[in-house]
């Protein structure tokens, strides 16, 4: 099930699900929001702290479940990432996702969240920026508000690996959240998918462990393509090859399915948001990522 369309105006609540919050960059976050034309919702907590997460685990939690209940609030975004949202999905509720049907966006730590919403809710939801970095470039903002109101981006240039061409439906995030989320209840589900990736502070071979975990748990030998994203500061300063990238292509070249790296999402700039769950095409050859439907469900004239 997709979420619904944003109109204009809409209202975003902010959530702070994993690490503490940035206080300057959410406020300029919010700030923008506002000057982008959307309303913000926020709770007073939402800058708490408890160690190194934003709040103990049912605040976090409490605080998600209130924006998916407001009837004002239309979407849902996290304000960042780093490690918190695997702890409190067990205190969720998976039926009033799917009765909200509201868009979700982070990345990173969200990933876990995201795969959450998938398996449990048969929710799709948002690949995308969120405030840890503050104000969000011109690029991602006209591609946020493109992406959560139904219009179909051009299609993404990347650098091409060959492979041929594939169609399937998009699925992925943090490397390292797809590999955590193995023997859970929001195990990734990768059959008929085109696996997009995304990586941060992590050496080569910690790439290529990870990648071998998927394999070995069968996660790469049903899709039909790998699109990758930034791998930002995975290098390692004792070795300088193989590159991180070198890494990926000695391990998913020989599948003989499409890859493209260098996308335009993660933890660089600029983060394009992508819906997870929707279909799309990778073409190998061209180095091309296009999107064959919107990741929103656009109610009917007169609905």
């Amino acid at each position: 099930m997709r979420p619904l369309a944003l109109r204009a105006g809409a209202t975003f609540g902010v959530v702070a699900p994993a690490f503490s919050v940035d206080c300057e960059a959410l406020d300029a976050g919010i700030r923008w929001l506002r000057s982008a034309g959307y309303e913000v919702r926020c709770r007073d907590d939402v800058r708490d702290r408890c160690g190194y997460l934003a709040g103990d685990d049912q605040r976090r939690a409490d605080e998600l479940m209130e924006m998916v209940h407001a009837p004002e609030v239309d979407a849902i975004l996290c304000a960042r990432a780093g490690y918190g949202c695997q702890r409190i999905l067990p205190q969720l509720d998976a039926e009033a996702f799917r009765r909200a049907r509201k868009p979700l966006i982070g990345y990173s730590d969200a990933t876990s969240l995201q795969l959450w919403l998938q398996r449990k809710a048969g929710l799709g939801s948002f690949h995308g920026p969120m405030l840890e970095h503050g104000e969000w470039n011109e690029a991602e903002t006209e591609s946020v508000r493109g992406a959560l109101t139904g219009e179909l981006p051009d299609p993404w240039q990347g650098e091409p690996h060959g492979g041929g061409r594939a169609e399937g439906a998009l699925i992925g995030g943090s490397l390292t959240l797809l590999a955590a989320s193995l023997g859970t209840p929001w195990e990734v589900s990768t059959d008929g998918t085109l696996l997009l990736f995304e990586e941060v502070a992590e050496k080569p071979y910690v790439i290529d462990r990870l990648l071998h975990q998927l394999a070995a748990a069968g996660k790469l030998d049903g899709i039909v393509g790998v699109g990758v994203g930034h791998l930002v500061e995975c290098v390692d300063p004792k070795r300088a090859t193989p590159t991180a990238l070198e890494v990926v292509r000695e391990i998913l070249e020989p599948r003989g399915i499409p890859l493209v790296s260098g996308l335009p999402f993660g933890h660089g700039r600029p983060n394009l948001p992508w819906p997870i769950g929707a279909q799309a095409v990778l073409d190998g050859e061209r180095g091309e990522l296009e999107l064959l439907e919107s990741g929103v469900s656009v109610p009917r004239a007169g609905s």
